[in-house]
């Protein structure tokens, strides 16, 4: 009867989200107060419930994701994005233009949110295409595949964070390992992907051929890329030296763990920031405090998102239900990996939603993957994979590749929805061979 009582909410939130078009944080609440019910919480302990998803969830990701989006934000605004991409463009030359393009929308994926980094890439990718006279969708299909993979396996990105704090995971260590997977994984959804793609008709509009100029001059070369990336590098340097220093004094082992911390290393790389994208580019502090005001605009409702699946996990787990999931699971003789990956990749099939599949599929799966000692770290990577599998009507990047590159239903399936699902399935494997290696 659990089992079914579950089910009933995944489906209540599914048609809450998809035919009633329900903003997503009450969707949850709702299905998660209607879960208590039927699970048989006690009603008065049910707003506990929630009170303590919500806190455990948001409560570690709420500087993280807040830093990453100002972070994200002012590299856009500063015109540090545009000077990263223009420099790879330039550097590749025509003959290789479409690894540029890959390459920008890779380093510039890592510190900007899915949507933002979409839009800012478009008009790179068409100004591309009407001046070299290349197919659009080869173009630019390996270039937001790019921004998919980030979105879906790197830190400081929602979703890999909050999986990160569910599955009591290591930031850095994920990072390194989201690197060895997204590379390979890339490769194959990009550009080997896309050759395949070559004769797929697409007249994108012609307003996007003068978005590329701004009057205002763009930071340098090195300022660009050294700060989007710097999050990057603190916390690769400070996961290998945490490792490299574990044995030896305990108050320089403090001292790493601290700095390595993902919110101190988010909050460092906002002040130089600051400066670097900020001030010493003619900004004045109420200018770029406006410009992270937008930030949190931008990112309060994939926080409600987070903190909405916690509250939904939280009562699931004071139902006792969760247990029961697991148990139940161990006897499917399905590895921890692969079942977190496909928990995922269903909700993701039917809500669209990357983050809240992610965020849902860990709820469920996180007291089996205790019982079973899987490899947080690569629980996050797996999850993360699933959550991005096949990307249909229901999920809005389908829509804005659809629209922006002016494709058929049919050819947007064809390229779009097979690129996501190569990522996912690429990832996973990815995931799998790491974990055999380890």
């Amino acid at each position: 009867m659990s089992f079914f009582i579950v089910l009933l909410c995944m489906a209540v939130l599914v048609i809450l989200l998809t035919w009633g078009k329900m903003n997503a944080f009450i969707a949850f609440l709702i299905v998660s107060v209607m879960a208590g019910l039927l699970l048989g919480v006690p009603a008065d302990k049910i707003p506990g419930s929630l009170q303590k998803g919500i806190g455990d969830t948001v409560g570690g990701l709420l500087s993280i994701i807040a830093l990453g989006a100002m972070l994200g934000k002012l590299v856009a605004e500063s015109g540090a994005a545009r000077q990263i991409a223009n420099t790879l463009m330039q550097l590749f030359g025509a003959r290789y233009m479409q690894w540029g393009l890959l390459i920008a929308g890779f380093i510039i994926g890592i510190p900007l949110f899915y949507g933002v980094g979409f839009v800012l890439m478009v008009p790179l990718i068409f100004s591309v295409v009407y001046q070299y006279k290349l197919p659009a969708v080869y173009i630019g299909l390996p270039t937001l595949a790019a921004l998919s993979v980030t979105h879906g396996f790197l830190p400081p990105h929602p979703s890999p964070v909050a999986l990160v704090g569910q599955f009591k995971a290591d930031m850095g260590v994920t990072l390194l390992y989201g690197m060895l997977v997204a590379i390979p994984t890339l490769l194959l959804a990009g550009p080997f992907f896309a050759r395949y793609l070559k004769k797929i008709p697409s007249e994108p509009s012609s307003l996007f051929q003068q978005q590329t100029a701004g009057n205002t001059p763009l930071p340098g070369k090195g300022n660009s890329f050294i700060t989007a990336l710097l999050p990057v590098f603190l916390l690769i340097l400070t996961t290998l030296l945490s490792h490299f220093f574990s044995g030896g004094s305990e108050a320089v082992h403090c001292w790493v763990l601290f700095a390595g911390d993902a919110q101190i290393v988010m909050l460092f790389a906002v002040l130089v920031a600051t400066f670097s994208l900020g001030i010493f580019q003619q900004r004045s502090l109420k200018q770029i405090t406006n410009i992270y005001a937008d930030a949190i605009k931008d990112v309060a409702m994939i926080l409600l998102i987070i903190a909405g699946a916690g509250a939904l996990k939280q009562v699931l787990a004071d139902s006792g239900v969760s247990a029961e999931i697991a148990a139940a699971m161990q006897q499917w003789h399905i590895p921890v990996l692969v079942l977190g990956w496909l928990m995922a990749a269903i909700i993701r099939a039917c809500v669209g939603s990357a983050t809240i599949a992610g965020i849902t599929a860990a709820g469920m799966i996180a007291p089996l993957m205790l019982r079973e000692h899987t490899d947080p770290n690569l629980m996050v990577l797996s999850v993360g994979a699933g959550s991005l599998m096949f990307s249909h009507v229901n999920d809005a990047g389908f829509w804005m590749f659809k629209e922006y590159f002016n494709l058929s239903i049919r050819n947007t399936l064809l390229s779009w929805s097979v690129m996501e699902t190569i990522v996912g399935t690429a990832g996973l494997t990815g995931v799998l061979i790491l974990d055999a290696l380890l």
